[in-house]
């Protein structure tokens, strides 16, 4: 089985950029080293190629054209900001922030619920309205490398914060969520990117075919639990959106059901996240070439 193409690429802005947004946001504050984000962005924009290649891949299948230039800044210059708020959001400095909720009722109800969400906007943001509204207590569950890397950041900025993130595929992986959910918790899973011996299931994602991991939802129907979309999108300057919208409800679905719970859920996700993309389009963070085949004028030269 060929390894998920972003596995092949170094992640930008983890863990090396955040240890550099750390550096500097403890000597300078945030207004004073959010200064220097334009020149990084600047520098992607101008000298990553492989950036450059899937903002050029996700330009095209979103509107149909190459991206100008000053669209690519904003999209990696969105990113580096939220890189850099996630130093504050980690630390528990929610007070910095202007967070609105849409569906905040859904976020609210008692209980356990799974969150299911991409590569899109501030994961921080959401676990920030966890904090500031009724104290619940969001977890992540991820890919174990990065796993590793997410704890040895939280180590230096809030080693507390260490104790809400579970590794996938670990022994006891299942037990550790199936107890975070019993006490009320929320657990947090990404289905835009798939890991080995998930096989990805192709949809279609602003009309071509997408990969997409089913291994989120079928966590979700092995736990019998609800099901929210979520996604923290940012705003400009101190403001995050935080989207809240239902997928799938797993807790009465008969076992001969379940897959096609878990179809009509996937199906829902992607025209969900395909919606947030087009409300927000520089919040897309997966700065790798998303889709297996390239748009018909892929091969435009780049402007």
């Amino acid at each position: 089985m060929n390894t998920p193409s972003w596995q092949t690429r170094r992640e930008r802005g983890s863990p090396a950029a955040l240890r550099l947004m750390l550096w500097l946001s403890r000597r300078l504050g945030r207004s004073i080293s959010r200064l220097i984000l334009p020149v990084i962005a600047l520098y992607f924009t101008l000298f990553a190629p492989s950036v450059r290649r899937a903002a050029r891949q996700y330009s095209l299948r979103r509107i149909g054209r190459l991206p100008r230039f000053s669209e690519r800044y904003r999209q990696i210059l969105c990113f580096a900001r939220t890189v850099h708020d996630r130093v504050f959001l980690l630390s528990g400095q929610t007070e910095r922030f202007a967070l609105s909720v849409e569906n905040a009722a859904l976020f609210d109800e008692p209980g356990g619920k799974i969150l299911i969400g991409a590569h899109l906007g501030s994961f921080e943001a959401l676990r920030a309205v966890g904090q500031t509204q009724g104290g619940r207590r969001v977890a992540m569950m991820m890919y174990p490398e990065n796993a590793k890397k997410i704890n040895e950041i939280l180590a230096i900025i809030n080693p507390g914060a260490r104790a809400d993130i579970i590794a996938l595929g670990q022994i006891d992986s299942m037990l550790e969520a199936e107890r975070r959910l019993a006490q009320g918790d929320l657990l947090g899973l990404l289905a835009d990117r798939t890991l080995p011996g998930d096989p990805p299931r192709l949809l279609p994602f602003f009309g071509a075919a997408a990969p997409f991991a089913e291994g989120p939802f079928r966590i979700a129907a092995l736990l019998r639990q609800p099901v929210l979309f979520m996604a923290g999108l940012y705003l400009g300057g101190n403001r995050y959106h935080i989207v809240f919208a239902p997928l799938a409800d797993f807790r009465h679905t008969p076992r001969a059901e379940r897959q096609a719970a878990i179809d009509a859920a996937m199906r829902r996700y992607v025209a969900l996240l395909e919606a947030q993309c087009r409300a927000a389009p520089d919040n897309w963070f997966n700065f790798f070439e998303f889709w297996p085949e390239p748009p018909p004028d892929a091969s435009i030269p780049s402007p």
